[in-house]
């Protein structure tokens, strides 16, 4: 089950969703929009590898904006930090975005019950376009659980991306055992 609006409002008030800042205007019918944050990073190397840990370069987003461009992954990270106890959130693009062939998440769209931080957003276009910090960039959506929760995110020992940051955080597949 979706959230409604009315919903999310109830668990908003009951802290079992946080959404630092709050904004009511940013609450849709059955979601609540996120922003681009100021910070955005490219990985270093050319080649990445999945055992190790691949360094990522930041950089600001001045008012000018920063233009996109195809064959590179963007990390960007929402303005919002959310905590959510009481449901699954999705994140997905706005229709907005998507119509200027901006894609927000490769693979990740899911959160965990229990996840708590900004969001990191992998980034990719399909031609250039200019972006802003601050513009609209995707919506969450909270999906109700149904029973009871054993293993919060925020709580798991191998958990890996639970330091609270205001920049995007690279992949830590090299933390894994494979």
């Amino acid at each position: 089950m979706i959230l409604t609006d009315k919903k999310i409002l109830e668990a908003i008030d009951k802290r079992e969703i946080v959404i630092e800042p709050y904004r009511r205007e940013c609450l849709g019918t059955n979601s609540y929009d996120v922003h681009l944050g100021k910070t955005l990073a490219v990985y270093k190397d050319e080649v990445l590898d999945a055992r190790k840990h691949n360094k990522i370069d930041y950089m600001e987003i001045g008012a000018e904006g920063f233009v996109l461009q195809p064959g590179t992954l963007y990390l960007g990270v929402t303005e919002e930090y959310t905590e959510t106890h009481n449901s699954v959130p999705f994140l997905e693009g706005k229709s907005s975005i998507g119509r200027l062939g901006i894609d927000i998440h490769a693979t990740a769209g899911k959160g965990d019950v229990g996840f708590c931080n900004t969001w990191t957003l992998e980034i990719s276009c399909v031609h250039p376009v200019r972006v802003y910090a601050g513009m609209p960039i995707g919506q969450l959506i909270y999906f109700l659980v149904e029973g009871d929760i054993e293993n919060y995110y925020n709580k798991k020992s191998n958990a890996k991306y639970v330091e609270r940051t205001t920049k995007p955080v690279e992949s830590m597949m090299w933390k894994n055992k494979f």
